[in-house]
């Protein structure tokens, strides 16, 4: 596993444990020489992640829509900053140069790009593994949420499978790198 893209908050939280544990990750993917693709921002979590990678003597890789730049404030210390025309190329950029996918605390953009990882995976457009950071449980209603929909008749039992999650960085890199993405029959219930 050669580069992880991370989606991540571009606030702080209220809690100083989301940008810890974004640090931590930062350093440790360093560590790993694991490369950081993400959004480019220089702010929030997204921020926090990318300063610890390059502190660390790690590269990375940010990309940013050309509208978002004043509202994110691009990142002008990056290895490599790419600019794309909007947030559909962005994600398929992010995907497209990623091995790997992880969700840091975040609002509803960071939620949306999980989500869209993990259609896919399901669909089996790709094959990435993807987790989620959940920092002092902040993703277990998301989970929870999964599994009352599986319980709904939504999502079948085995594509949980898809999504890992751990509390701390070191665990979910671990599971990350370890992953055997799992085969799975049809998808939809009625042609079963």
């Amino acid at each position: 596993m050669n580069k992880i893209c991370v989606f991540a908050g571009s606030n702080l939280g209220v809690y100083p444990d989301y940008a810890e544990q974004a640090r931590e990750l930062g350093k440790l993917m360093a560590a790993r020489d694991i490369e950081l693709i993400y959004g480019g921002s220089v702010v929030g979590l997204m921020g926090e992640v990318a300063n610890e990678v390059l502190k660390h003597g790690g590269k990375v890789t940010g990309i940013m829509p050309r509208g978002l730049f004043r509202g994110e404030m691009v990142h002008t210390q990056l290895t490599k900053l790419i600019e794309v025309a909007d947030m559909h190329e962005r994600k398929a950029t992010m995907n497209q140069l990623s091995d790997a996918f992880i969700a840091l605390p975040g609002g509803l953009g960071t939620y949306e790009e999980m989500f869209e990882v993990l259609s896919w995976a399901q669909l089996g457009i790709h094959h990435k593994p993807a987790g989620l950071l959940n920092v002092r449980q902040f993703y277990t209603p998301l989970l929870d949420m999964v599994d009352h929909s599986i319980e709904a008749g939504f999502v079948k039992e085995e594509h949980k499978q898809l999504l890992l999650s751990a509390p701390d960085a070191a665990s979910l890199l671990s599971q990350l790198q370890t992953y055997i993405p799992p085969v799975f029959g049809n998808k939809w219930n009625q042609l079963s």
